[in-house]
């Protein structure tokens, strides 16, 4: 038998790549029959469904998480305001022809 030269090395190592990744492609897929294929019980399978339609029917009447937006800081539009941090908006006007001492909160 002659030995093998640095050519024919390399020549064949792609080729054992190829088989390597081929093998571990084919474990991959029997573990996923092997899973699919094992037997459920009768029982066991009401359960699983019997959960998910009592979640399905949870979610249905409304009791999911529901977000509420933050509390607003100071008065609304229009109300009475003597400084900007008074109001939500953070704009008090002062309208120059009343001659009061108040402003009313302005919403742009």
């Amino acid at each position: 038998m002659s030995p093998i030269t640095a050519r024919e090395v390399t020549r064949f190592r792609p080729l054992a790549s190829e088989q390597l990744q081929r093998r571990a492609m084919n474990d991959k897929f029997d573990e996923l029959t092997r899973g699919l294929a094992q037997s459920v019980t009768r029982r066991g399978a009401l359960k699983k469904f019997g959960l998910g339609l009592t979640g399905l029917a949870l979610a249905s009447l409304g009791l999911e998480y529901k977000a509420h937006a933050a509390p607003q800081k100071g008065f609304p539009c229009g109300h009475r305001c003597h400084h900007d941090s008074d109001c939500a908006s953070g704009n008090c006007y002062f309208p120059g022809d009343l001659g009061k001492n108040f402003g009313r909160c302005y919403c742009p």
